[in-house]
């Protein structure tokens, strides 16, 4: 049975006919149809995770000025945050981040439809984040929480103390961080009575399902054809490829 050329991202595939193929992917469905349900069950599983009341006033700085976490639900009751990797100074975000990020703009067409809103947090300064967010052209909802302990407080940027003593604290456990901002998600709830809550966050690997790309090329033979050491060192801002 001949076989296909092996390239990089690719083992060696026998060549088969259409009906022994039809079979072999048919027994691939059966798979894919538990993943399914495991993630149903699993999508269940954190819809009934206990919640958390918001005691503090988190004040952010956008395109308008003063802003409170409750005027980011925008009248939803839900609210769903992005934690951008963009510290003070770096003059531009993160480009991976930025990836992820390129796909925000055409969710936010839909998720208002499910009484979810949308926005990004950063702790850059907002004069810092507003170039940045113009070049690249976006147009969701991004603050900056320079002026608040929101990113500190959900775990995604630590102080030189944390960093240096080794008690930075990211994805639900301490690591050794040689970087003072990481990325994350988080989920809120508002109720009728003003009151907030934090009901999820995730952090590395858990933001993939934010990530469009990623689901599409995982269709493809090669997939994410990416170096094992060093999974996206052929991500580059959108405007650099």
């Amino acid at each position: 049975m001949p076989k296909i050329k092996t390239v990089r991202g690719i083992e060696d595939r026998k060549v088969v006919s259409p009906k022994q193929w039809i079979t072999a992917r048919k027994k691939l469905l059966v798979n894919e149809k538990k993943f399914s349900k495991l993630r149903d069950d699993l999508n269940r599983q954190r819809r009934q995770l206990p919640w958390v009341k918001i005691e503090k006033d988190y004040v952010f700085n956008g395109p308008a000025g003063k802003v409170s976490l409750g005027d980011l639900f925008g009248g939803k009751s839900q609210l769903i945050v992005y934690h951008f990797m963009f510290g003070p100074g770096w003059g531009e975000g993160c480009p991976h981040c930025s990836f992820w990020a390129d796909h925000f703009d055409s969710v936010n067409f839909h998720i208002g439809q499910r009484d979810t809103a949308f926005a990004v947090v950063s702790r850059a300064p907002w004069k810092e984040i507003a170039p940045f967010k113009k070049r690249m052209g976006w147009k969701f909802n991004w603050v900056s929480s320079f002026d608040t302990d929101f990113n500190f407080d959900f775990n995604v940027s630590f102080t030189p103390e944390q960093r240096k003593s080794g008690q930075a604290i990211y994805n639900y456990a301490p690591l050794d961080m040689d970087i003072d901002e990481r990325e994350g998600v988080s989920a809120f709830y508002h109720d009728k009575n003003g009151d907030m809550y934090h009901t999820y966050s995730s952090y590395e690997r858990g933001i993939d399902l934010m990530n469009t790309t990623y689901n599409f090329i995982d269709l493809t033979a090669k997939g994410r054809n990416e170096h094992p050491e060093s999974s996206q060192d052929w991500v580059r801002y959108h405007d650099e490829y």
